[in-house]
């Protein structure tokens, strides 16, 4: 018989986003489950997926009475279904799941670090928060961290240690999908044409969820000052906090060239009708969208903090900004609006590099070779 795998995630987005084509290759050897908040146990035959999906509604945020029915949820579905290996991604899923994973002594017990929102914070609620991470790492066997920078952080707040904590190569959850993720002159010319933009126009693009410590307040605002009349800000994700409202409020002289589009399975659309991919935030583990539009041949302007700085080669690729620093990013964004020529470089520079280093198929035998050492 096939040993069992069960993946668990708070959120269908970091299953469709990082897991898919790794979830694919071990379906053809284990026997592999999803435990995830949905209400639709098939959202992954898109992909030609047909895996047993368990929905459970683990929440984002503390809610006492829902976690508690969560935990019991996901030990029951452990205990009955006895499973050889337990992986979690995602913070909430991963603090019930190890547990969960631990008192039904499954053998094999595997978290992925993507990012931690207690970093930036300070105070009570920053040492509480991270607590949670330690509770996390001291149930699981193994941690998978998705940038070296952000292991290294890991390591210093005393998080994790040496002995089960890796990087998959140069890091990523999952690399890169290169032959999705290439540039289309058709779909450029399609796309910009459904969100009336013109053929001449430098587009910069944010892509992934509109919350306040992604920085999308600062790319507003820095795009406002913007002198050129001919760029245009292309926001694609689901607003999560209320920020399209601010945004409009901040650019109010520059509406005609905000664009907004809500989650997309299709990125690389709206990646291959832009020019530059912004990302301004003040967290992040490792911003896989950065590598993604830079398989496209587009560079990147991003915060100099773990994780991102991992992604971006600094004037190479891309240019890192201090984190915050409005009048950074207003100048990196001007130099490429400024210089289609130099635009062109980095991003030929940053496309070569993924293919060099975060091809998805590589990154996906590392989990492969991972699974069949410890499984």
């Amino acid at each position: 018989m096939k040993k069992k795998i069960c993946f668990v995630a708070s959120a269908q987005y970091p299953v469709s986003a990082f897991l898919i084509n790794h979830i694919r290759e071990l379906s053809k050897k284990y026997n592999v489950s999803l435990i995830v908040n949905t209400n639709d146990v098939e959202f992954l035959s898109y992909a030609g997926i047909n895996i047993k999906v368990f929905p459970v509604n683990i929440s984002r945020n503390i809610d006492l009475i829902n976690d508690l029915k969560s935990f019991i949820t996901i030990t029951l579905i452990i205990r009955r279904n006895k499973f050889s290996a337990v992986h979690s991604i995602t913070p909430k899923a991963g603090f019930l799941a190890m547990m969960a994973a631990f008192i039904n002594f499954t053998p094999l017990k595997i978290h992925t670090f993507t990012g931690q929102i207690w970093a930036p914070l300070f105070g009570t609620k920053r040492y509480f928060l991270k607590l949670f991470d330690k509770f996390i790492a001291f149930f699981s066997d193994h941690n998978i961290v998705d940038s070296q920078s952000q292991l290294d952080f890991l390591l210093l707040e005393n998080v994790l240690n040496t002995n089960n904590s890796y990087v998959f190569g140069n890091g990523s959850v999952s690399g890169v999908d290169v032959n999705r993720f290439k540039f289309k002159k058709s779909i450029r010319t399609k796309t910009r044409k459904e969100l009336s933009i013109p053929d001449n126009a430098f587009v910069f693009i944010f892509l992934g969820r509109l919350k306040l410590d992604k920085g999308v307040i600062d790319l507003a605002k820095a795009f406002s000052s913007l002198p050129n009349k001919n760029c245009f800000l292309l926001f694609v994700g689901p607003d999560e906090g209320a920020m399209m409202k601010k945004i409009r409020f901040i650019c109010k002289e520059k509406l005609d060239f905000l664009r907004f589009v809500d989650f997309t399975k299709y990125p690389e659309n709206y990646l291959n009708a832009s020019d530059t991919l912004a990302l301004p935030s003040y967290r992040e583990g490792f911003g896989s969208v950065i590598i993604e539009a830079a398989s496209i041949g587009i560079p990147s302007i991003g915060s100099n903090i773990y994780g991102i700085s991992d992604a971006i080669v600094d004037r190479k690729s891309g240019f890192l900004h201090n984190p915050g620093d409005i009048d950074q990013i207003s100048q990196f964004m001007i130099k490429l609006s400024g210089s289609h020529l130099l635009a062109s470089k980095m991003g030929m520079f940053a496309k070569q590099r993924v293919n060099d280093e975060f091809d998805a198929n590589f990154i996906t035998r590392l989990w492969l070779n991972f699974y069949e050492k410890y499984l």
